[in-house]
């Protein structure tokens, strides 16, 4: 690279909404979904992985086969909620949920 030569350097954010979509559109939303199951995928291997346990041990922990506890943290499919719960509590990790609601009216039909 020539000494003249400045790089330019943008945001994750401005790259995000390039390449991906601005916030709240149908892409952009499906990209932050899957980023989110990914995270929960890789705090369930993390917590599994502090205590020692292999998948199947956690399986058996929870009362599911070893392939779920790899589904869960390989983001391979949606998991029951309440097999998640169930996963989260045999690690004794804390759970915490974040809901947050549209400012408009929900009608009802």
């Amino acid at each position: 690279m020539g000494a003249n030569k400045k790089i330019k350097t943008v945001s994750l954010d401005t790259m995000i909404d390039k390449h991906i979509g601005k916030v709240a559109t149908p892409d952009r939303d499906a990209f932050e979904q899957e980023l989110k199951l990914e995270l929960l995928g890789n705090a369930i291997k993390e917590a599994r992985l502090h205590h020692n346990l292999t998948q199947e041990q956690l399986g058996k922990l929870v009362g599911v086969q070893k392939a779920q506890i790899s589904k869960l943290e390989n983001n391979f499919t949606n998991a029951r909620f309440d097999t998640v719960l169930k996963v989260f509590h045999a690690l004794h990790a804390k759970v915490n949920f974040k809901v947050e609601l549209p400012k408009r009216k929900l009608k009802a039909a």
